[in-house]
């Protein structure tokens, strides 16, 4: 009885506190560059903004810790159908336009990307569906059935996401989840070389099918495609703002000019805050600011990666999954983005970049993966 406390006093306090001070640095450090970048132009009014949804972000992170994870399993289908009905609800007179983008829903006491809760939703299904696929047989998930029951909830989130809010990165984000959670449930290389080779397929076909329209959102991303291969022929229109942020990078050096003394955020960088935040860090700490901040994302991923092995569940640890691979996509996305090694597309750096409803979501995430880690082995 003595032996079976101490394993319970244990499994309380096993939580992955690692994890948990990354995260918190990361928040802390985030507020601090959003300041530093924006303070220029605006005050401290992102500041306050952000301040807001991480202060609501910290609480959702709590309750989530506290919240027993094995109960989310029980909305698994109730979250792919919120995710389905908020994507809609954009298109009603509740969908709002901000920096000309339809892709908010506005309840007046709180707004929201509902995109950013269709990746919790699509984490929750997955995990929940691959482990009742697995409970029923061992090849249950690799036969038609099994595979459509697993992918296609997560191909129309993923289609509504870019169709109704034109959203190219979030619906990359959300098939990349799927993909990372299947290949995790099935980890045969020959199936991911085959979906490889359709993905690189389907990219071929969509650039051959843009650069043949002209105008409309096609004429728009073929814009992007162009102004990536060739910046300096679109240094004034779509690779302004990609040029700018080369311009900030290179000029950090090693160590960077100091905290605050950024000139590309003085009106030559737009929205710095956001997507291209990444650059203000390489300008002001250097290569050596912009290293360290990639190794705590290192060790975030890391982290999960430990959790999900550890977990005493299959449910718990595809849950971790999911939110590795959430995590993993947005931030190689991003650099890669703001370093111009892929075309631009609007996507925030985790923790850093500002944005209130991804903060809020992305520490609701951490919340479940701190939760499972306390069940760990």
């Amino acid at each position: 009885m003595a032996k079976k406390q101490v394993q319970i006093r244990h499994s309380r306090h096993n939580m992955d506190y690692v994890l948990l001070t990354v995260v918190l640095f990361l928040v802390v450090f985030g507020l601090l560059m959003i300041y530093s970048t924006s303070s220029y132009e605006s005050g401290d009014y992102y500041l306050k903004k952000q301040l807001q949804s991480t202060i609501i972000g910290v609480v959702g992170l709590v309750i989530m810790i506290k919240f027993p994870y094995k109960h989310l399993q029980k909305f698994d289908f109730l979250a792919i159908f919120v995710s389905i009905v908020l994507l809609l609800l954009v298109m009603t007179p509740l969908g709002v336009e901000r920096n000309h983008a339809r892709r908010w829903l506005d309840f007046k006491i709180i707004s929201f990307q509902p995109a950013e809760v269709a990746k919790i939703g699509v984490i929750i299904y997955l995990a929940s569906i691959i482990e009742k696929l697995e409970a029923v047989g061992k090849n249950a998930i690799r036969t038609p059935k099994g595979l459509s029951i697993i992918m296609i909830p997560p191909t129309i989130i993923a289609a509504l996401i870019y169709g109704i809010t034109k959203n190219l990165s979030s619906a990359i984000i959300v098939m990349g989840i799927a993909v990372a959670m299947l290949f995790v449930a099935v980890p045969d290389y020959k199936w991911f070389v085959g979906i490889g080779a359709t993905v690189v397929a389907a990219a071929a076909a969509i650039v051959l099918y843009v650069a043949n329209s002209d105008g409309g959102e096609s004429g728009f991303r073929l814009a992007r495609v162009r102004a990536w291969l060739d910046p300096e022929s679109y240094s004034t229109d779509k690779a302004f703002q990609t040029l700018q942020a080369l311009y900030a990078i290179g000029s950090g050096g090693i160590w960077g000019k100091g905290l605050g003394q950024s000139m590309q955020k003085r009106g030559f960088l737009p929205e710095a805050q956001n997507d291209m935040i990444f650059s203000i860090i390489c300008e002001e700490l250097g290569l050596f600011g912009a290293m360290a901040v990639i190794l705590l994302f290192i060790i975030l991923i890391w982290s999960c990666m430990v959790v999900a092995n550890k977990a005493v569940d299959r449910f718990g640890s595809l849950l971790v999954v999911g939110v590795m691979a959430h995590y993993a996509i947005q931030v190689i996305l991003n650099i890669a983005v703001v370093t111009n090694t892929i075309p631009n597309t609007g996507i925030t750096l985790p923790f850093i970049s500002y944005g209130g409803t991804a903060t809020l979501f992305l520490l609701a995430e951490i919340g479940i993966v701190l939760n499972v880690s306390k069940s760990c082995k």
